[in-house]
């Protein structure tokens, strides 16, 4: 898979260095003591549950980092959808430097791969021919975004916004703000100001209500947030916006709910259960020694 643009192999390497230097520190004191200098082996990242690979070309990338002399091989492609018992990958070299790196290889594959594999899950609950896309939120760990992000797109969904500088959206909070100086009827006003002060940016507003939807439709914005609605909500809400803008639901999205969505004429759902909710993949390193040098 295609790592996407927004996730250079430069913005990876500084997040392996922070990773690493997070464990290591002033270095490895147990494997320093116990394995001999020279040793080299050969490991698998072997799959207990079935999942969805992703974090491939992460690992193997913060193997570099910590020794450009140790190679990982990926013995299956990213995305994958693999059983139990499945050797993932296999990587050879310096035994030191790959116990060292064993935690954190881990942590990283468990976790993208536990975000691409629920979101494998919400993708197929909501039917693969559906026209209704998928996204993923802003709720993602602190440092990781990108890489939790990327993990979305290997299970199969879409990306919503990065941050909070490529789309103007407008929140509940930000509509109780701008009442301050808006009075009741304050989302035509902030749309209003947001096109003035960033007219490059699509405007996005999340409406709690008919009358935020109506508001939001008059405004002429791109997007319109359906939140935490009724199915029957979202219906009328539709039917106000009219084509008038795309329609996003969000909100009490849970995997139990996603068929009875399929047919409302949605354009987009976004869940944060994908990145926030997501359990990790138990997902080992196999070793062996093989020889000193």
């Amino acid at each position: 898979m295609t790592l996407p643009a927004y996730l250079t192999e430069a913005s990876i390497r500084e997040l392996c260095r922070r990773a690493i230097e997070e464990d290591v520190g002033t270095g490895d004191a147990t494997t320093l003591t116990i394995v001999p200098d020279g040793l080299t082996t050969e490991a698998h990242f072997v799959t207990r549950q079935e999942c969805v690979v992703c974090g491939l070309p992460i690992i193997g990338i913060l193997f570099q980092e910590l020794n450009p002399a140790v190679k990982l091989s990926a013995l299956v492609a990213e995305g994958t959808l693999v059983q139990p018992g499945t050797r993932l990958a296999t990587v050879t070299g310096d035994a030191r430097t790959i116990l060292t790196g064993e935690r954190t290889a881990l942590n990283l594959l468990q976790r993208l791969s536990g975000i691409a594999t629920v979101t494998h899950r919400y993708v197929e609950a909501l039917g693969p021919d559906c026209p209704t896309k998928l996204l993923d939120t802003r709720k993602t760990t602190p440092g990781l975004r990108l890489v939790e992000k990327y993990a979305v797109l290997t299970g199969g969904a879409q990306n919503h916004r990065i941050g909070l500088y490529d789309r103007i959206m407008i929140k509940d909070n930000h509509r109780e703000m701008a009442k301050v100086v808006g009075g009741p009827h304050s989302i035509g006003k902030a749309v209003a100001a947001c096109r003035a002060k960033y007219p490059q940016l699509e405007i996005e507003v999340e409406a709690d209500s008919l009358e935020d939807v109506r508001e939001a439709a008059d405004a002429s914005v791109e997007y319109i947030l359906l939140d935490n609605m009724s199915n029957e909500m979202m219906a009328q809400a539709i039917q106000i916006i009219g084509g008038r803008a795309k329609t996003e639901a969000s909100g009490n999205i849970t995997l139990e709910r996603l068929p009875s969505m399929r047919n409302l004429g949605l354009d987009y759902i976004s869940s944060g259960a994908l990145t926030h909710s997501a359990k990790a993949i138990d997902i080992g390193l196999d070793i062996l020694p093989q020889k000193t040098v």
